[in-house]
């Protein structure tokens, strides 16, 4: 089934979503205010399905920003997805996972 189907992930990222008060945090970085209509996975979901529900590996975007963020012909990260992963991991590194 695919996992984007599922309830669990529905519940998710409703949860995530309501979590970022349903704005682009790509946006939000730059001042502007725009209605987040995805749930992104920093670290792709095919590279680290363990993550695949964790909270810090979640932002909310609007579409044109998920769009920048990897490509979806090759389904790799653009340089600024990798620069999300990047400050996930630096957060990681000081806030390991329970």
């Amino acid at each position: 089934m695919n996992f984007y189907k599922t309830k669990q992930w529905k519940r998710k990222r409703e949860v995530i979503l309501r979590r970022d008060e349903y704005l682009c945090q790509e946006c939000k970085r730059y001042g502007k205010a725009t209605q987040a209509t995805m749930v992104h996975h920093i670290m792709p979901l095919e590279q680290r399905p363990e993550y695949k529900l964790m909270g810090w590996n979640l932002i909310s975007l609007c579409n044109k920003c998920h769009e920048a963020m990897h490509n979806r012909n090759t389904d790799e990260l653009s340089e600024k997805g990798m620069q999300w992963v990047e400050r996930i991991s630096h957060y990681l590194e000081n806030n390991p996972p329970s």
